[in-house]
């Protein structure tokens, strides 16, 4: 429920609170006065499109604000958690959501969540769960076929989101096990020739029998063996500047040679000296051992071996060139074997596959039975409840049915549905898109909401002009019907009828003031003389007149609580 929502530099409005609260909210004014902007301020909290041409003339930007009750827990909550943004505790079981939009005259605009920055896309998410719009543009929408199959599915309630459920979920199973046989099916030879290459991939790895790193081993190997000679001069000449073995003057002989000089004094501190001279030998010597050890290795090896190596490189490099790498090659290693088998076994797999997909198919038919006969049922339920709401609108003789016929298999089900109207008494119903005037498909709109709320109510409705194009006593009974709606749901309807306005239990007046300059409108609640006269004047466009007020008091009386 919204109970509260600002708008500021939006049109003619230059800074209006709206208190809204439970029930019915009326919302009237002068033509031009601002009612519209209502709406567009709600549009844009519900992450609707901005339009930079609603910010006002002369504003640098336009903001819409509301406050929301919502229940603590729930899919509201959880988008407002997963946002970022938090609810104000109301107590255990309810929540204020704070919301709003600035819309720059640029066209940028920036969205706030409970209390934190958000996209659009999660007003859109909110605006789903939280309000139905209803305007010109919903009454077009009552014309398409998925809007009617929506209208019946909601109306069916639990049974039908059950059994559409367990459909969609038969439905798609089908089609998957579907889509893998065509694939196989169609794709036999193509399937054939990727064994037949995995084959001989997977028998070249296995000959090859690569490891790990092995490319990165040797190619660090053989560019050793391949300056075997610099190597082995290197090594050589280090080792003997660190110990000669024909006798030469080297680093050994010369540290032994320093420690004995320091070993016949007696000063302490060039005995500790000594100590670390003979600790210095010892690494040298130790070091001139790793030198020998290396020489060593490179005398055992030579041209037979440099020339294995290169053998082996080739036959890896002939692996990395056809995999990309040699770590490719071993990942097909891992993985090939159980797509060979796969493949082998696609005439055993097709056999299988066909017997899952006629069992996915007998459950298939089976829940489209199912979800066929929930909509038949609640066709009728819905066609009897909404004729009769259609003959207290003002239609007496108007006959609505909801028709279910087969269609061709979707996700929605195998069933077409239509609604359909019979405005006439001995006239045939035919589709409403066909037959219903601009104010009757206003009222078979208005007529199917106040059913369907009682199977499935939406915390808010907002009615733009739901009255366009009637009058009089259809007039009456649409505010009366908005009242009754009211009762399980909040509405807020944008009027221009006072018989309309007369069923409100909150009415609000869009004002304009002008001051020979600017115009600028304001909202304010009417109740007692103002809303009076306020009636008055949507009656007669008079505010003071005698009849208009005597008119609009018997409006009042009638439309009182006891009344509806």
């Amino acid at each position: 429920m919204i109970e509260e929502m600002r708008m500021q530099g939006l049109g003619v409005i230059a800074d209006a609170v709206l208190p809204l609260g439970p029930g019915f909210t009326a919302i009237t004014g002068e033509t031009g006065a601002g009612k519209t902007m209502v709406v567009t301020g709600l549009g844009l909290l519900l992450g609707q499109r901005a339009d930079s041409g609603a910010v006002r003339a002369g504003s640098a930007q336009a903001t819409a604000s509301g406050v929301w009750i919502v229940p603590s827990e729930g899919t509201v909550a959880d988008i407002v958690s997963d946002a970022g943004g938090a609810l104000e505790p109301i107590d255990d079981a309810r929540g204020e959501l704070y919301v709003s939009r600035t819309l720059n005259a640029e066209g940028r605009s920036r969205a706030s969540v409970g209390g934190r920055a958000a996209p659009a896309a999660v007003l859109s998410s909110l605006a789903d769960q939280l309000v139905v719009v209803h305007g010109q543009s919903e009454q077009l929408r009552l014309r398409s076929a998925a809007a009617q199959r929506d209208a019946l599915d909601r109306f069916g309630g639990a049974a039908a989101s059950r059994a559409l459920e367990a459909y969609s979920t038969a439905y798609a199973a089908w089609r998957t096990l579907d889509a893998e046989i065509a694939e196989i099916s169609e794709n036999r030879e193509r399937r054939a020739e990727e064994a037949e290459r995995l084959r001989e991939a997977l028998a070249l790895i296995e000959a090859t029998a690569p490891e790990e790193g092995e490319d990165t081993v040797l190619a660090e190997r053989a560019e050793k063996l391949a300056n075997a000679e610099e190597l082995r001069l290197a090594a050589s000449l280090a080792r003997g500047a660190l110990s000669d073995e024909e006798g030469e003057t080297d680093v050994s002989a010369l540290l032994g040679e320093a420690r004995r000089h320091l070993e016949r004094a007696s000063d302490s501190a060039l005995i500790d000296i000594s100590a670390q001279i003979a600790d210095v030998g010892y690494r040298v010597s130790d070091i001139a051992l790793q030198l020998s050890a290396y020489l060593a290795d490179l005398d055992e090896t030579g041209p037979h071996e440099l020339a294995a190596v290169e053998e082996r490189r080739s036959a890896l490099n002939t692996l990395i060139r056809a995999h990309g790498s040699l770590d490719d090659a071993l990942a097909l290693w891992e993985t090939g074997a159980a797509r060979l088998a796969e493949l082998d076994d696609d005439s055993g797999r097709l056999e299988r596959l066909q017997l899952e997909r006629d069992q996915a198919r007998a459950v298939l038919e089976s829940a489209a039975s199912a979800l066929t006969d929930v909509r038949v049922d609640a066709a009728g339920r819905l066609s009897a409840a909404v004729t009769d709401e259609l003959h207290a609108l003002a239609m007496p003789d108007a006959r609505l049915e909801v028709e279910v016929r087969q269609g061709p298999e979707t996700t929605h089900g195998r069933d077409e549905i239509a609604i359909l109207l019979a405005p006439h008494p001995g006239s045939e119903p035919r589709p409403v898109a066909k037959t219903a005037s601009g104010g009757e498909l206003s009222r078979v709109m208005l007529a199917i909401e106040v059913v369907i709320a009682g199977t499935d109510p939406v915390p808010t409705f907002v009615f733009d002009e739901v009255d366009a194009g009637i009058g009089g006593a259809a007039a009456i009974e649409v505010g009366r019907r908005l009242a009754r709606l009211a009762e399980k749901s909040q509405v807020i309807a944008v009027t221009h009828l006072a018989q309309v306005a007369a069923f409100a239990s909150n009415h609000l007046s869009v004002v304009k003031s002008h001051d020979g300059a600017v115009t600028a409108s304001s909202v304010r609640r009417l109740d007692g003389d103002d809303r009076e006269a306020e009636m008055a004047r949507l009656l007669s466009g008079l505010a003071d007149s005698d009849a208009a007020l005597t008119h609009a008091r018997e409006l009042l009386r009638l439309a009182a609580p006891t009344h509806c």
